[in-house]
Order: structure tokens, then C-alpha cells, then sequence
């Protein structure tokens, strides 16, 4: 009853506190906007908050492995992060507002693969594949909430109230964090030790490197497609709201799929190829749908294999990180997967500037080179076959 109560408590923390992030990113749009009318200046301050994140998540992944109490440094990272969001909001000079949306960016990571690495500790008797899927689904929650609660908020107190929400949330998660437990003891190493361990695991076990891989050029697409659906929305539905909604069904499509997978979690491995296929062929039939119920049903098929890609990534990096290194690997990747989309999204400007058509088909074609990432780094080496005692 305990490991359950824990469980709860992990799951209602991350999803506040993944929620409050996931409606940090549309209000400093709409905040840039307010600021000098400029889109430009939303972009910057966005891009500025995800593309920090690659240099952040090592070394805060480090200091939670090396922390006899993760779950404290990450309450604490939290709190830093909502305060680098208030100093974006008080602030009224361009680059300064750029330069803290950096900084805050750099503790991005905890939101994300902060929290994850945590949930060997608190998943009690749940299977860790099912702890997983749930685990994903507070992901899927908060990109449904968190977009329109941004909206919402916006469109009756302004951006800046939205700002505001989303530093109450990340806030609101600190006593869950402050409650996960105490890890066991570990030999401390210089930083530098920690680090390169941590890198050495990611791209020395195949399995680990296969999937951060494979994922990562999967969210290139995926960035892309995102920037994509709005114009898809106002070009052949002739509301660029339509386009968001598309993006709510794809998300609601995501939680379902996972829901109905947590309880009998497909291979792993094998599923990050098959979301990846499916996510390429979604793109195309959103690249060639010109009526509503072809676009819901490429949005639908996205949902399908966005959600369980995420859940088997938890699950290979659960599987397959040494409880030493497991906080740096998980934020590592997380940090290089939002990047991922960062660039995705920013290459989706031009690339839709030439036509929504095109700039989808560069997304499937990016599923199509993460298939093939998946297959070239398969064969390149062996990959090693975790213990029975690490698998369960």
C-alpha cells in the first residue's frame, strides 16, 4: 500500500509540475508577442528556455546520482527553475529576458528526466514496464492541459497571468519532489568521473545509444509537424485553430494508447521502430488529407505511436542504466531529445514557407532516418544483453 501511496504521489508531482512546463512554453510566446508585437521576440525566449536544456541535463543528471537525497536537490532545482521564469517576467529589456530564459532552460531537464530517473524508487510492486507507461501518460496529460490552460488564461488575464500559472505549478510539485526517497549510499568521484561515466554508458551500451538515436531524429519530424498543423489547420480546414485542435487529438490519441498499453507493455526495443514507422506514415497522410476526416486520422495514428515511443524509451532506460549513472543518463537523453525538437521546429519555418505539404513530408522523412539510425546502429555492434537481476 505504501509502494502505491509513493507511486501516487510521484505521478501527481510530475504531472503538475510537467503541466506547468508544458504551459510555460505558449505563454512566453504569447508574452514575446505582448512585449513588442513581434513573434520574433515569443520565438527567441522560447528557443532560448529548450536549447540550454542539451547543457544543462548531464550535469544535473550527475548531481542527482551523486545526491543522498535526489528527490531534495530535484525540489530544489524546481523552485530555481519557476524563479528563472519570474525573472523572465519582471524583466522588461530584450536581452536580458533572452539571456534568463537560458539560465532557467539549463534546469529544464528536471522536469523531465529528473523526474523519471526517480521512479525505481517509488514504483513499489508495479511492474517497472507498466510504472513506465504511467509515467509517459503524465507526459500526455500535460501537453493537453498545459497548451490550452495557456490559452485560456491568456485570452481572460493575459499572457503574463499565464506565466504566472505556470510558475504556481512548477512550484506547486516541490513537495512530491521533497518526499521521494532517499537513495542508497554511493562512493563519491569527482564530477568529471561522474560525467564521463555517464557519457560512457549512453554511447558505449548499444541498446541505450539504439534508442536515444532513433528518438532523437524522430522528434526532429515531430518539432516539425508541430509548427506544421497550425498552418495545416488555416490552409485546408480554414482555421488555424483546427490545426491546434488536430494537435489535442493527436495528444488525446497518445494518453489513450498508452492507457490501454500499461497493462501489458508491448518489446520495447521493437516498439520504438514500429512508432517510428507509424509516425512517418501519419505525417504522410497529413501531408495528403484535405478533408477533416483524413487529417483526425493522421493525427490519431501520430497519437498511436508518439505515446508508446515514449514509454519504451522509459523502459529501455530503466532496463539498461546502472543505478550509479541512471539520473544522467535519463536527463542526457531527455536534454538531447529536446533539442531534437527545438531544431525541428526551427527548420519547419522555411520548410512551411514553401508549403505545409513539404514541410510534413520532411517530417516523415525524418521517421524515415531515424529507421534507418535504428538499423545502422544494430548492426555496428552487439548489443549486450542485460542481466536477469537489472532486467527485473
Amino acid at each position: 500500500m505504501r509502494g502505491r501511496y509513493r507511486l501516487a504521489v510521484y505521478l501527481a508531482g510530475a504531472t503538475i509540475a510537467r503541466t506547468g512546463d508544458e504551459l510555460s512554453g505558449p505563454a512566453l510566446l504569447l508574452l514575446g508577442l505582448g512585449v513588442d508585437g513581434s513573434a520574433a521576440t515569443g520565438s527567441a525566449l522560447l528557443a532560448g528556455l529548450t536549447i540550454s536544456a542539451a547543457a544543462g541535463g548531464p550535469l544535473l543528471g550527475a548531481l542527482l546520482d551523486r545526491s543522498p537525497r535526489p528527490g531534495r536537490l530535484l525540489a530544489w532545482a524546481l523552485l530555481a527553475y519557476a524563479g528563472g521564469l519570474g525573472a523572465v517576467l519582471a524583466l522588461v529589456e530584450i536581452p536580458a529576458v533572452i539571456a534568463v530564459a537560458v539560465a532557467a532552460g539549463l534546469l529544464n531537464p528536471a522536469l523531465a528526466g529528473g523526474w523519471t530517473a526517480q521512479l525505481p524508487g517509488v514504483r513499489g510492486t508495479t511492474p517497472l514496464p507498466r510504472a513506465s507507461a504511467l509515467d509517459a501518460m503524465t507526459f500526455t496529460a500535460a501537453s493537453l492541459a498545459g497548451p490550452g490552460l495557456a490559452g485560456l488564461v491568456t485570452a481572460y488575464a493575459g499572457a503574463p497571468a499565464a506565466v504566472a500559472v505556470a510558475i504556481t505549478l512548477v512550484v506547486a510539485a516541490f513537495p512530491a519532489a521533497w518526499s521521494l526517497p532517499a537513495a542508497e549510499a554511493r562512493q563519491g568521484k569527482p564530477i568529471r568521473r561522474q560525467l564521463a561515466a555517464g557519457f560512457a554508458v549512453l554511447f558505449r551500451n548499444r541498446a541505450l545509444l539504439r534508442a536515444t538515436a532513433t528518438s532523437t531524429m524522430s522528434f526532429v519530424g515531430v518539432g516539425m509537424a508541430v509548427v506544421c498543423y497550425p498552418l495545416l489547420g488555416a490552409q485546408r480546414l480554414g482555421n488555424p485553430g483546427f490545426g491546434a485542435l488536430l494537435l489535442t487529438v493527436l495528444a488525446a490519441a497518445s494518453l489513450v494508447a498508452n492507457a490501454v498499453l500499461a497493462r501489458r507493455p508491448p518489446p520495447p526495443d521493437r516498439t520504438v521502430l514500429v512508432s517510428t514507422g507509424l509516425l512517418g506514415a501519419s505525417f504522410l497522410l497529413a501531408a495528403a488529407g484535405h478533408d477533416v476526416v483524413t487529417l483526425l486520422a493522421a493525427a490519431v495514428l501520430a497519437g498511436f505511436a508518439e505515446g508508446p515511443q515514449l514509454s519504451a524509451l522509459f523502459a529501455i532506460r530503466h532496463r539498461e542504466a546502472p543505478a550509479e549513472v541512471r539520473a544522467q543518463v535519463f536527463t542526457t537523453a531527455a536534454s538531447v531529445k529536446i533539442t531534437g525538437l527545438a531544431a525541428g521546429a526551427a527548420a519547419a519555418g522555411p520548410l512551411s514557407a514553401l508549403s505545409v505539404t513539404v514541410g510534413l513530408s520532411a517530417a516523415a522523412g525524418c521517421q524515415l532516418l531515424a529507421a534507418a539510425t535504428y538499423a545502422v546502429v544494430r548492426t555496428s555492434g552487439r548489443t549486450r544483453t542485460p542481466s536477469p537481476a537489472r532486467a527485473a
